[in-house]
């Protein structure tokens, strides 16, 4: 097939969607399906994110009565059109696995009637049994409200009728948004700096505080030769791709020092070294926090009507075992490790075998430590940075295309079914990649898996970063070359008895004698954080116990979308999900402002 045949199964199959959405005929709009087809909305049909499996699921979905209609009809999806003139124009597509599934992919746009909105849509198009195109999945996503879009224009420069100049504009804004902010972002990492810069182009009052004393230092006091694990173009902030001269994978230095730019140049609200100082109280009768804010040595009461967590990762997650206070040599959370050269020439344990484990074990070993030794307590699924490369950070556009059209792409497809996709196939194709690494791993002593739990299949990278925050897995960037060599050596340590004076005991009567010993544990969970900081009533009243990870339909959990308590969001996650994600926090912000939600 040609691209003209792309283009014409495309427009015919969209028609007959069009058809049966504008005059609200669910079974119709729900024939366009596979019988196992997906559907996967993000605000245009509810206020909320839902992914639905299986024409019954579909069709319950959009039969829902609201307001008096059904819920396709009342929602009221109309003026489908190709979106032709852009990267995600009608294609080809063949999905991973062994059934390597094919057909025409593509995205259109289209309106919404209630509420009045723009949308746009993604399909994946496949032939049944009959040779009939239907839709494997369909994407909707809203993109803006009309009469409220998102503003794309430079608001300052030189003009006629300019009455101040472009500090004097800015001084009076941030006064405006100090003196009754409608938003408080608490954090002012990548999800809080992304959220207000989105907030700020729909005209919405966002406050940002940052516990720092500078932005950027949530990455910058991190251990020293932190990279990114991703590509720059990946991980490219919203509005602001890294300038052509960044190196692929950022050092953490030269990131912290770009988030500090960019919150100087897109011009966002923000207060250094404040937090809040005590719980937050909400007001069902007038809808909003009570706030208290310790800046400085000022303390500050604000009444924003909506509080958005953008608190990062949790505190250090430290196992105890008996006789820690007996260990005599230097022993700390991966968290605070700063200068592996005060150790060179000394016996190094590190308790871990996830990312932050392999990239401090590297920098020991590049400042000479006698040995390094890494315990491995459990399984953990390893891809190296070459195999992403040519299955998950190669983009299928070419060099200059916004990263925003392969946010929406890669966001059309289901999670849930991108797991499926890796159980029955694209996991096994991920191994055959790095067999040789994996081959001298083994050897080396390291266990390998790539299932979340025996049995229940390999879900690999994907599964391992949405299911559990990427915990129990490693992107390789080099640790495993060392592993293979040797010169980080292996133990299995999931049965640790206690510490002693020069070392760790283990349950089968083995030692290891150490001098250093570093726990390369992760995290805490968002939730316990937000607990300590909300109190217990507010986290009674969420939706679910997580914060990310995935819910019951494979949406991720409470991140970007309703939490349950009014005028409560939480904003995390990794550089993409935050940059696309961050419209959808808005939107809903936007139209609780605009009483249309």
């Amino acid at each position: 097939m040609d691209s003209e045949d792309f283009y014409a199964i495309s427009a015919e199959w969209l028609q007959r969607l069009q058809v049966a959405s504008s005059t609200g005929d669910s079974t119709s709009f729900v024939s366009q399906f596979l019988s196992d087809g997906w559907l996967r909305d993000l605000l245009c049909f509810s206020w909320n994110f839902r992914t639905l499996s299986g024409l019954e699921q579909i069709h319950g979905f959009l039969s829902e009565v609201v307001d008096g209609k059904p819920r396709l009809e009342h929602s009221g999806l109309r003026d489908f059109k190709l979106d032709d003139h852009t990267a995600n124009a009608p294609s080809p597509f063949k999905l991973p696995g062994p059934q390597g599934m094919e057909g025409v992919q593509g995205a259109f746009t289209f309106t919404i009637t209630k509420p009045a909105a723009f949308g746009r849509g993604f399909f994946r198009l496949t032939q049944d049994a009959d040779g009939e195109w239907k839709a494997l999945t369909l994407f909707t996503n809203m993109q803006d409200l009309v009469g409220n879009e998102e503003s794309s224009a430079n608001q300052h420069g030189l003009y006629e009728g300019r009455k101040m100049t472009w500090e004097e504009d800015i001084e009076a804004k941030f006064r405006a948004i100090e003196a009754d902010p409608t938003v408080l972002i608490v954090g002012g990492g990548q999800a809080g700096l992304m959220s207000a810069a989105r907030l700020s182009r729909l005209g919405i009052r966002a406050l940002v505080i940052e516990k720092n004393a500078s932005v950027g230092d949530s990455w910058r006091q991190r251990y020293p030769n932190l990279t990114l694990h991703t590509p720059a173009y990946q991980s490219s902030m919203l509005y602001s791709p890294y300038p052509t001269t960044f190196p692929k994978y950022i050092p953490k230095g030269k990131l912290a020092n770009f988030l500090d730019s960019y919150a100087v140049n897109q011009e966002l609200c923000i207060w250094l070294s404040s937090s809040v100082a005590s719980t937050p109280v909400y007001n069902p009768s007038s809808a909003r926090w009570t706030v208290e804010v310790q800046r400085g040595d000022q303390k500050i009461f604000l009444n924003p009507k909506h509080l958005v967590l953008a608190i990062g990762s949790g505190s250090p997650r430290f196992p105890t075992w008996n006789g820690m206070n007996e260990f005599q040599g230097a022993l700390y959370h991966s968290d605070f490790h700063r200068d592996a050269e005060q150790f060179r020439g000394k016996r190094v344990v590190v308790v871990g075998a996830g990312n932050a484990s392999a990239d401090i074990c590297q920098d020991f070993v590049a400042h000479g430590a006698a040995e390094v030794t890494m315990i491995q307590r459990s399984a953990t699924c390893v891809t190296s940075s070459a195999a992403a490369e040519k299955t998950h950070f190669r983009s299928p556009f070419p060099d200059g295309t916004p990263i925003e059209e392969l946010d929406f792409r890669n966001n059309s497809m289901p999670l849930s079914l991108l797991l499926q996709l890796q159980i029955s196939g694209g996991a096994q194709h991920m191994k055959m990649l790095d067999k040789e690494l994996h081959d001298g791993l083994r050897e080396a002593g390291f266990n390998l898996t790539w299932e979340l739990s025996p049995g229940s299949g390999e879900v690999g990278l994907e599964g391992f970063l949405f299911k559990r925050l990427s915990s129990g897995s490693m992107l390789d960037i080099g640790c495993g070359k060392l592993i293979v060599e040797g010169r980080v050596k292996i133990k299995q340590g999931q049965l640790i008895s206690h510490f002693e004076r020069d070392g760790i005991a283990f349950k089968d009567g083995s030692k290891l004698s150490a001098d250093v010993i570093v726990i390369a544990t992760g995290n805490e969970p968002i939730i316990k954080t937000a607990k300590a900081l909300l109190g217990n009533d507010i986290i009674a009243r969420l939706l679910s116990p997580e914060v990310l990870g995935l819910d019951s339909e494979g949406e991720l959990n409470q991140v970007y979308r309703p939490s349950g308590h009014p005028g409560l969001w939480f904003a995390s996650g990794p550089f993409a999900i935050s940059r696309f994600f961050s419209k959808h926090l808005a939107l809903q912000i936007l139209a609780r402002e605009l009483d249309i939600a």
